[in-house]
């Protein structure tokens, strides 16, 4: 299979080319030429009995061929999906279940890819002396899920990007606390900002050679692919937990910042994942794609900060993605996509409501995807059936946000416990390329 730039000014590259460059030459996102659809007797298959390391290398599998062997891949799945998803119900009147994607060792959905593409870049990165050095901008839960992910990793260093003062102290100290290959960054910016910094020094002829520069953000494909895999694990989770309905086609209801892990769900529908659509973009304050979809214009703009700060993202990059996979323009997208954006009063409020009827404490991020679920079914746009709300992060991240509306700090997870105490190592830079040059140049 061929991967081509949403900018459409690159060559193709193989699966390899696209992950170990991350961006396209020509500034575009990899996409795969063709998406590759299985059968809906292999799907049957796949969704009853499967776990979630085989539904992973078949979903995969057509992606990497010619990359990995099928016996090396089914390694690789195995040890990267090797925590619990479970499917859980919200609200079993209302036909409301919640994926929860927090079960990983960095408590967010993020754990998933970077796990993933942490064990595939090694197989293809050119072969060199230097260290690969993998740059990744976060706006909150990535930067902990690519640290911990190559943390220790042999012939692998990691540089992280993030906003400082606008990511959540107790995100800020999983990835800023580890030291050793990985080195975190506070820009005096926006993530947007950090976004920008990242993708002009893969731009960047002045960088040394020696850096050996790749990404691991959702630009990069060896992220983004994995993701598919848990929009299936859902379908089939929710079949086996309601075996009355052995053919239920969920919708799913997916908190969005950046468009990744929605693109990635909808790549999955491609392939013939038996879900129905319009899929729902839940988003923060930070409502560029909802109002794409409501005015037919797209407005980029800086961000703004949010109590959902992981969907703090003012011009989102897989926007690209979705306009090659659905179509350009609004009308294109409206088929396949619906929006909804809220400010933190809602979120704040949201978490207070779920808690006090169902018992459950959400993260602001999974509660933006609550609010569009009621608005959206209020207003007769859902198709019937059962919905899925992707439950993106662990609600104790986020405990200063939590604790006021559910009368007290969530649980600590003990992983995340025992770096409240660890000193931060981190430098800081302004949100300037010459500023993010002199911080690489360290490195060689």
């Amino acid at each position: 299979m061929r991967y081509v730039s949403t900018a459409e000014r690159a060559a193709p590259a193989t699966l390899a080319e696209a992950v170990w460059r991350g961006l396209a030459p020509d500034g575009g996102l990899y996409m795969p030429e063709e998406v590759p659809r299985l059968p809906a007797d292999a799907w049957r298959k796949l969704l009853t009995g499967a776990g979630l390391a085989e539904i992973a290398t078949t979903l995969l599998g057509p992606y990497l061929e010619g990359t990995l062997e099928p016996e090396r891949l089914a390694e690789l799945t195995a040890d990267a999906f090797s925590f619990p998803i479970p499917v859980t119900p919200l609200s079993p009147d209302d036909d409301l279940w919640l994926l929860e994607l927090f079960h990983g060792p960095t408590l967010a959905f993020k754990d998933v890819g970077a796990r993933f593409l942490a064990r595939l870049l090694p197989e293809v990165a050119p072969s060199g002396d230097a260290p690969v050095t993998v740059l990744v901008a976060t706006s909150g839960d990535t930067g902990g899920a690519v640290a911990r992910a190559f943390h220790g990793v042999a012939g692998t260093r990691v540089v992280v990007l993030y906003p400082r003062g606008q990511v959540s102290p107790r995100q800020e100290r999983q990835f800023a606390t580890l030291g050793g290959n990985v080195l975190a960054v506070a820009v005096e910016g926006t993530f947007d900002d950090c976004q920008r910094l990242a993708k002009e020094a893969f731009a960047d002829r002045e960088l040394p050679r020696g850096l050996r520069l790749t990404s691991a953000n959702s630009i990069n494909l060896g992220r983004l692919l994995p993701q598919m895999v848990y929009y299936a694990h859902a379908v089939a989770e929710l079949r086996r937990t309601a075996p009355e309905r052995p053919t239920a086609e969920p919708v799913f209801v997916v908190p969005s910042g950046n468009f990744g892990d929605l693109t990635a769900g909808l790549l999955a529908a491609e392939m013939g994942l038996p879900c129905r659509r319009p899929f729902v973009a839940a988003c923060n304050a930070n409502d560029v794609v909802p109002e794409l979809l409501r005015t037919g214009c797209f407005r980029p703009r800086p961000s703004v900060r949010t109590v959902a700060n992981a969907m703090d993202v003012g011009n989102p990059s897989n926007l690209a993605r979705l306009q090659a996979l659905l179509g350009d323009g609004a009308a294109a997208l409206r088929r396949h996509l619906l929006g909804a954006s809220f400010g933190d009063e809602a979120i704040r409020g949201a978490i207070r409501e779920v808690h006090q009827t169902t018992g459950t404490v959400l993260d602001p991020h999974t509660a933006v995807g609550w609010l569009a679920w009621r608005e959206l079914r209020a207003e007769g746009a859902l198709p019937p059936g059962p919905a899925v709300i992707l439950a993106t992060a662990h609600p104790a991240k986020f405990g200063e946000v939590v604790a006021p509306e559910v009368g007290g700090e969530p649980p600590l997870p003990e992983s995340l416990a025992a770096l409240l105490d660890q000193p931060l190592r981190n430098v800081t830079a302004a949100p300037e390329l010459e500023a993010l040059r002199a911080v690489l140049r360290t490195l060689v």
